[in-house]
């Protein structure tokens, strides 16, 4: 199954029919937005948050998207679910309630936020610089997306940690609090020993954003984005001519030295 972060473009032609059925356009420097006439009053506000979401992007890479991509902003959790269902292939799935968003190369999919206190759990639409930071967060998915060799991350192998990882340090999400809790587990030598674990449990944002902190500090923005194309933690590793254990021992030091 793939990945929850990877939602993909539907086949040609049920995207073109239920775009043209169901959904509006508009077009942006950046990105093409589709939204219904439910969300036609809140597209300013929505948009607001796009842009800063490119614009942490920007900033933090210095460089822009390879391409544009298309926001879908779905009016209900029905239909981010009917999207999951044809892109994965599973006629009844049902997303969790916590799951509200997602980015690959070429979309971003999105409940609309100001349905999120209702249809979702987790997640405020009031607290905007959380909202804010999931808004990047899918935006960094996208970014990586278009940098990868399996721009879907459909294809990728022991780095979802990175990909999460990448996502949640980028955008902020990477918060004091999140710090904290991680460096407590490591005093408690309660965390994981392998990278495969670090998108597992409770801790998975911290954990995974935490080391790519660390992988940023360590080997410089350059080295960092350079890791954007890999798909398999070995190449990972390769490039970085250090190994998992190094890198999770240097990981545990320096957050224990924050």
């Amino acid at each position: 199954m793939k990945k929850v972060y990877c939602i993909y473009i539907l086949s040609l032609l049920c995207s073109f029919t239920f775009v043209k059925s169901t959904w509006l356009q508009k077009n942006n420097e950046d990105y093409t937005l589709f939204y219904t006439s439910n969300d036609s009053e809140n597209l300013k506000e929505y948009e607001s948050f796009f842009k800063k979401g490119i614009n942490a992007v920007h900033d933090f890479f210095q460089e822009p998207f390879n391409s544009n991509f298309d926001i879908y902003i779905h009016p209900n959790r029905a239909s981010l679910d009917s999207t999951w269902q044809k892109d994965w292939g599973i006629p009844n799935f049902k997303s969790q309630c916590w799951m509200v968003a997602s980015g690959v190369a070429k979309r971003l999919d999105i409940i609309s936020p100001k349905r999120w206190d209702s249809l979702a759990c987790e997640h405020v639409y009031s607290n905007t610089t959380k909202t804010q930071r999931l808004i990047a967060h899918e935006m960094v998915h996208v970014f990586h997306g278009q940098k990868n060799k399996s721009p879907d991350f459909s294809d990728i192998t022991g780095i979802d940690w990175f990909v999460e990882g990448l996502a949640t340090y980028v955008s902020g999400q990477c918060d004091t609090d999140r710090i904290a809790s991680v460096k407590k587990a490591i005093l408690d030598n309660k965390t994981p020993n392998s990278l495969n674990e670090f998108w597992i449990g409770n801790l998975k944002y911290g954990l995974s954003g935490t080391m790519v902190m660390y992988l940023n500090e360590k080997y410089g923005h350059d080295i960092l984005v350079h890791l954007l194309e890999y798909y398999d933690v070995k190449e990972v590793f390769m490039f970085l001519n250090t190994t998992e254990l190094e890198i999770l021992q240097g990981w545990k030091d320096y957050i224990i030295n924050l």
